[in-house]
Parts: structure tokens; C-alpha cells; sequence
């Protein structure tokens, strides 16, 4: 019995300090491989990434407020293919894909309006001949720039 818990212990703990490494290691890619690239926009400050794996899914809800240019910008490791942006407003009505946009990386908007807007990202399934699943750093990150008035 005892062996059991020490084995239970010692395995969340490796489970939760490969969750840790993973983060920062996905914090790291976000700041030298994405945050330069957001330019001439200026970065919101919010660090919106994940590592995900081949075949996963996620959403992200973000509010925009009026009289600002945006661009949301998706940024993954090179390794997970062609990952796929959609966004959609708080109806569901999609507004932007970029799988009919030859996958750009990003998408440039102005409101006038506050606005909720949804951010659906699908990594690709792994391919029948790839012999493992392949994870990697997804991030979402939004840039503005103030309108001239």
C-alpha cells in the first residue's frame, strides 16, 4: 500500500512539473518568437497561450472596445502544421478564417463598437503515416493601435 501512494505521489508530481516546463517553456517561445512579430501594433500585455497537441481544439472569448485598430494574432510552433483560426462573434456568426485566407497568421479589424469576440483554434490531426503526436506552443496575442482622432 505504501509503495502504491509513494508511486501515485512521485507521478503527479512529474505530471505537474512537466505541465510547469511546458508553460514556461511556451512563455519563452511566445516572447521571442511571436511578440516581434505582432509589430507595428503594440502589445495588449495578455498572454494567451497553450501547448496543444495534434487534433486538439480551443476557444478563447476577448473583448475589444471601440475606436482602437486591432489585429489578433495566432502564433504556434512551426511543427503542428497549418493550424486553423476562426472568429466569431458573440452570436456565433463567423467574422474571419484563416483556412479560407491561405492560414495567415493573423487578422486586422476596427471597431466601433465593445464587442466580445470568440477565437476557435484547431491544430491539424496527426497524419496516418506519422508514427507519434506531435505537441507544441499555440499563442494568442492582440496588438492595437490607437485611431487618430
Amino acid at each position: 500500500m505504501k509503495k502504491h501512494f509513494l508511486l501515485v505521489v512521485f507521478s503527479t508530481l512529474f505530471v505537474l512539473g512537466t505541465s510547469f516546463t511546458a508553460n514556461a517553456q511556451c512563455k519563452s517561445f511566445t516572447k521571442k518568437s511571436c511578440l516581434p512579430e505582432l509589430a507595428p501594433y503594440v502589445y495588449n500585455g495578455q498572454l494567451n497561450s497553450a501547448v496543444l497537441t495534434q487534433g486538439d481544439a480551443a476557444e478563447l472569448m476577448l473583448t475589444f472596445y471601440p475606436d482602437q485598430d486591432y489585429r489578433i494574432f495566432v502564433c504556434h510552433d512551426e511543427s503542428l502544421g497549418n493550424v486553423e483560426f476562426e472568429l466569431f462573434d458573440a452570436n456565433k456568426r463567423l467574422l474571419f478564417s484563416n483556412k479560407d485566407n491561405n492560414y495567415q497568421d493573423h487578422w486586422d479589424f476596427t471597431t466601433n463598437t465593445t464587442m466580445q469576440i470568440i477565437v476557435r483554434v484547431v491544430i491539424p490531426e496527426k497524419p496516418d503515416n506519422q508514427i507519434s503526436v506531435k505537441s507544441g506552443c499555440v499563442s494568442i496575442l492582440i496588438g492595437f493601435k490607437n485611431k487618430k482622432k
